[in-house]
């Protein structure tokens, strides 16, 4: 796999100026879980978008590959869900690749930061890369300023550690991007309370 190579919006079936549902773009999502403890700090809720180029040996979730799978999301529904439950600290984006689905989770993540709510969000490509991906495609620029935390990298098998903080192989990070962007190079996240942990 190419982990180099950009996505195109004719690769999810979808065309580029496909009709938004109501006033956001169409989202192709794969499921959500309403309350996890294991993607990302505190109780949040977890959107599993559905498409990926990269379709790694091992993925914990290969049923999201398929970009012609999954079903179109009620954009107010997931917002709903997300205000209606006063325990959650966060929301966020799993697959799939997320940054395959930009334009649709900005206008998500909008809505979620103006709540206040921690957004953290995954993917396959590596930080650098979704910079590079961003010069054409304004939106995955505009996700990386929404999130808090990035988990970034493909999964790889051979580098599989089950002690490792929020994420599956070595090789992966997960990014503190408010501190990144302060301090113009790459901050990774520390877990005061996990740090005694692993």
């Amino acid at each position: 796999m190419d982990y180099n190579q950009e996505y195109s919006p004719a690769e999810s079936g979808h065309a580029e100026g496909a009709s938004p549902q109501a006033e956001f773009p169409p989202l192709q999502l794969a499921g959500t879980v309403e309350d996890s403890i294991v993607d990302g700090p505190g109780i949040r809720y977890t959107i599993f978008v559905q498409g990926c180029p990269h379709r790694c040996p091992g993925c914990h979730n290969p049923q999201t590959h398929e970009f012609s799978g999954g079903y179109t999301a009620d954009t107010e529904q997931l917002l709903e869900a997300i205000r209606s439950n006063p325990l959650l600290g966060g929301v966020t984006f799993s697959g799939g690749e997320p940054f395959c689905q930009p334009e649709a989770l900005c206008a998500l993540g909008r809505e979620i930061k103006a709540m206040g709510k921690h957004l953290m969000v995954y993917s396959g490509y590596t930080y650098e890369r979704l910079l590079e991906i961003g010069r054409k495609r304004p939106a995955v620029l505009e996700l990386l300023e929404l999130a808090d935390l990035l988990v970034d990298g493909p999964y790889r098998e051979e580098e599989r550690d089950l002690t490792l903080l929020y994420r599956g192989s070595a090789n992966q990070r997960v990014i503190d991007l408010k501190k990144t962007r302060e301090h113009g190079t790459v901050v990774l996240y520390q877990d005061d309370y996990c740090q005694g942990l692993w």
